[in-house]
């Protein structure tokens, strides 16, 4: 006797049948597409904390090759050339962050990704193969490989953004915790590949003997193409979160209404952003240079390990500030962390010559410098642009955020040695861009208390006001796209 007796609870039926009936293929696959979305929201947080630590070590690794390039091309590694290296980079990310910003609102959050990976990949290779006739045509074909990859890097801020934020949003318990989640798997994910970038040189010198070789910058860089060729194939099995997927807008946005009603978060969440960068920046990728300035006596080796060690402290900022975040609040959080960094940069502004004559207490001021920079709008930036603003239109704003954010990243690294070098020693130009870094960090503080709102935890809630004031406002458009559809164009493959 052919009986197939089946028995459950709950929304499943007992069935009495030779063949699947079809309420249970619809059961079935519905547990399928349940495993699916749990499957690709684990691998969406874990792979953008990877996406992020590589770029991280990407945009760091140029400040430890200063030193060596200096040694290696005494013509033709000028400071202008040194700052294009260093700017190359972050303008790439400047114009990746506005496009794919736009991009994965428009065609998807894992389409745009991929794309991003493929052109951080391609100036990876462009600008570890980097030769020329001259010394200048070499350093031109690695500002331009290392714009390409910056384009590429610049997508993951948004894609890892709002894909680590709405992923964490698919549970109240995973909710909860949100703060922590997106903090580890965003600015905590870049400060480790800041960290690792400083221990990887001193892993790749110790294998020269420490002698400065072509050889060291070419495989520095070339590690940096490990991690994005590997996350590639992840990313071909996920799909985009459950947010997007019921409120994308992906024929037509009201840019007028949309402005109107986000003005203000957007110039909060930008100028905030802009305050971080134009400081953190600076002050992490130049560590090895201000150290080596105070530290003249000390070695290559000592000064790069002295820059890492430095930059060890961002970590538990990170974590301090992820935790903060759930107990006190995104902006709160933020403007915590811009007060205490703006207060710890005029004391060591203003007492530089006496902290100097205890040097690890330098070492340690510096480091401390470095994490409250972290704990507060470190970790705030990507979160609060996340939340801020409607589904729709995130990737947008969180672009726009970001990009902002890295113009001052651009900017500060392009003034901070004029800003030295305008001074009769090194002692003044250093301690007058840690005055300079407070003041900016103390006007990131009142912008972060002033213009970021607090918004409901969970996404769904900003989203339905947002279809609310479309509909009062006269617009009608279509919204969302289908589960099985976005499965379809991932390497997911439901049983038939």
């Amino acid at each position: 006797m052919d009986i197939d007796d089946k028995k459950a609870t709950g929304d499943t039926v007992v069935h009495t049948s030779s063949a699947p009936p079809s309420d249970e293929i619809g059961y079935v696959q519905d547990v399928a597409l349940q495993k699916v979305k749990k499957i690709s929201g684990t691998i969406t947080v874990i792979v953008s904390g990877l996406a992020l630590f590589s770029d991280g070590y990407n945009a760091q690794v140029i400040g430890y090759m200063e030193p060596l390039f200096k040694k290696l091309y005494k013509e033709g590694f000028t400071s202008e050339i040194g700052t294009r290296l260093s700017n190359s980079y972050l303008i790439g990310e400047i114009f990746g962050m506005l496009f794919f910003g736009f991009l994965i609102d428009k065609i998807g959050r894992r389409t745009g990704v991929i794309f991003a990976t493929a052109f951080l990949v391609l100036g990876i290779v462009i600008a570890t193969a980097s030769s020329g006739y001259s010394e200048l045509g070499l350093f031109w074909m690695m500002i331009v490989g290392r714009g390409i990859a910056g384009f590429g890097a610049g997508g993951e801020y948004p894609t890892s953004g709002t894909g680590s934020a709405e992923a964490s949003d698919e549970n109240l318990k995973v909710r909860k915790r949100r703060g922590i989640l997106v903090a580890i798997a965003t600015d905590f994910s870049i400060d480790s590949g800041f960290v690792i970038a400083g221990v990887v040189v001193l892993i790749v010198l110790a294998a020269y003997n420490d002698h400065t070789s072509v050889g060291v910058w070419r495989i520095c860089f070339g590690l940096g193409l490990v991690l994005p060729v590997t996350l590639f194939f992840f990313r071909m099995r996920m799909i985009d979160s459950t947010q997007y997927r019921k409120h994308a807008m992906k024929r037509k946005i009201p840019y007028g209404l949309v402005i109107r009603r986000y003005w203000k978060p957007m110039l909060g969440c930008s100028l905030a952003w802009f305050m971080y960068d134009f400081v953190t920046y600076p002050f992490g990728i130049f560590s090895s240079t201000i150290i080596s300035k105070l530290n003249p006596e000390g070695s290559l080796i000592q000064n790069i390990g002295l820059g890492t060690a430095v930059n060890c402290f961002y970590l538990p900022g990170c974590i301090v500030g992820g935790f903060l975040m759930d107990k006190i609040g995104r902006k709160q959080t933020m403007t915590l962390g811009f007060a205490c960094w703006a207060i710890l940069g005029f004391i060591i502004g203003g007492a530089l010559k006496p902290i100097l004559t205890v040097f690890p207490l330098f070492i340690v001021l510096y480091g401390f410098f470095n994490s409250f920079g972290e704990m507060g709008p470190g970790v705030a930036t990507f979160l609060c642009g996340a939340e801020s603003f409607p589904t729709p239109v995130r990737g947008h704003f969180l672009g726009l955020a970001a990009a902002v954010g890295k113009a001052g990243a651009a900017i500060g690294t392009q003034v901070f040695a004029p800003i030295q070098n305008s001074f009769s020693n090194d002692f003044e130009g250093i301690q007058a861009v840690f005055l300079i870094g407070a003041a900016f960090a103390a006007v990131g503080g009142i912008i972060a208390w002033t213009l970021i709102p607090n918004r409901d935890r969970e996404l769904e809630s900003e989203d339905v006001k947002f279809r609310a004031y479309l509909e009062a406002n006269g617009f009608s458009g279509d919204f969302g796209e289908s589960l099985e559809q976005n499965i379809k164009h991932s390497a997911f493959k439901l049983e038939e």
